[in-house]
């Protein structure tokens, strides 16, 4: 009899422990904004955003200027890492694999503000962040088309979007690009890039997915809400498996 009771209760056990290994795990992100050149000033800003999104949307968030946690071992815990407007070369050629690995593993990426003002001469960063900056004027309102509105980033948009920010010219455009967002380059002064000039895109590469928001230098963008729903969205596209 105790050996049949030992054996159910061994039963039960492994059941159990399977039952808990196939429940979902809460998705984590790591926000990472190291500087090299220009720091933003509205970083702080920016991480707060993100950190309360994943309080009311139920994914973790962790924030660091470490490139150090760039390993294979710490980067199996998140699902997706963003890149908060980094500038300059963040990332040794060892942390450098470390996250080509991780994007191949599956996992996701996105790119805000200055991240497209990182690692010029890392070409597999380029493909995956979709562009590099090149220059900007001054801050200015801007009109924005909506080019794609079904995407979960942009799916709570006005079909015309008329906003304050910093905007970026692009050098390095990747083909390829699903755009979601564009600027009209003749609501404002400074545009380079002509009459079709991407602000906010996403791909599948090298076997996760990128997704990049030109959008985000200044503080108040951060408390914009339907900035916050775009970020939302580009955060659970990454996440999306």
């Amino acid at each position: 009899m105790k050996k049949i009771v030992a054996s159910f209760c061994l039963a039960c056990v492994a059941l159990l422990t399977l039952s808990f290994s196939n429940l979902k795990k809460t998705p984590r992100v790591l926000v990472f904004s190291r500087t090299v050149k220009f720091h933003h000033a509205s970083i702080p800003a920016g991480q707060a955003a993100l950190q309360k999104l994943g309080k009311e949307n139920n994914f973790e968030v962790d924030t660091t200027t470490d490139a150090s946690l760039f390993t294979d071992k710490n980067l199996k815990k998140y699902d997706a890492v963003i890149f908060l407007s980094t500038t300059g070369d963040v990332l040794n050629d060892e942390q450098q694999a470390a996250f080509e690995k991780f994007i191949k593993s599956g996992k996701g990426y996105m790119g805000i503000h200055a991240a497209t003002d990182t690692e010029y001469d890392w070409p597999w960063y380029n493909q995956l962040v979709g562009a590099y900056f090149k220059s900007h004027p001054k801050q200015q309102d801007a009109n924005l088309t909506i080019v794609d509105g079904s995407h979960i980033s942009t799916k709570h948009l006005p079909a015309s979007w008329k906003r304050f920010d910093e905007w970026y010219n692009f050098k390095s455009l990747q083909p390829g690009l699903h755009v979601l967002i564009t600027i009209d380059e003749k609501s404002y002064s400074g545009g380079e890039n002509g009459e079709f000039h991407p602000m906010a895109w996403y791909h599948d590469f090298d076997g996760g997915r990128a997704f990049y928001t030109e959008f985000g230098h200044t503080d108040e963008s951060y408390l914009d809400p339907l900035f916050l729903q775009h970020l939302l969205g580009g955060i659970q596209y990454a996440i999306t498996k």
